[in-house]
Parts: C-alpha cells; sequence; structure tokens
C-alpha cells in the first residue's frame, strides 16, 4: 500500500481520494483473485459438471449480498446487480476449468 493511503474520513484532498481508491481498488482485485481461486476449487472437487450451476445458491449469495449492503446503507439493489454478474462470471469460468481439468 502506499504511504500516502489514508482511510476516507482521514482524507483531506481529492489525490488522497484518489490514491485511496485505486488502493481499494488492487486489494478488490486480490479478494477477487481470492474468490475466483474458490471457483477453480469447486470445478476440481465437483464431480459431475451438472451441478456447477446451483440456481438456489445464486439466489443465496445475491440476497446474502444485498442484506449486507442494505445493513451498511450501501445501494443494496444496484450492489445485488453486481453480485448477480459476479456470480454468473464466476458460474463461466468454473465451468471453463471444470472443462480444462477434464479435457
Amino acid at each position: 500500500m502506499s504511504n500516502d493511503f489514508k482511510l476516507p474520513e482521514d482524507c483531506t484532498d481529492m489525490r488522497e481520494v484518489r490514491i485511496g481508491v485505486d488502493t481499494t481498488d488492487r486489494e478488490l482485485m486480490e479478494l477477487l483473485d481470492r474468490r475466483f481461486g474458490y471457483m477453480r476449487a469447486a470445478a476440481r472437487i465437483k464431480e459431475d459438471r451438472n451441478v456447477v450451476r446451483d440456481e438456489a445458491r445464486k439466489a443465496e449469495v445475491i440476497d446474502n449480498a444485498r442484506a449486507d449492503a442494505e445493513g451498511r446503507e450501501l445501494p443494496s439493489e444496484k450492489i445485488a446487480e453486481i453480485w448477480g454478474l459476479l456470480v454468473e462470471t464466476s458460474i463461466a469460468y468454473e465451468l471453463g476449468e471444470w472443462d480444462r481439468i477434464r479435457a
């Protein structure tokens, strides 16, 4: 992290805000990398390709994100949309990994 990194409540100018946003984006990417690692693990563990897509689990993950966002007073419906795209992208990635592992 940059030495100039400050939490939002400590920022006093736009330079600090931008550094904070950029630092947070890198941290988010690290978390996404880990999340997609779990998709690779799922592809390795699941023996049946037909169980990769789990609509009940998808709904649960999106609902959890929506509720978490509401609790944080964030735009919960938009975050639910983002999570919907994240889950669909994760499913597609897992299917690709499932096929690659067994090619």
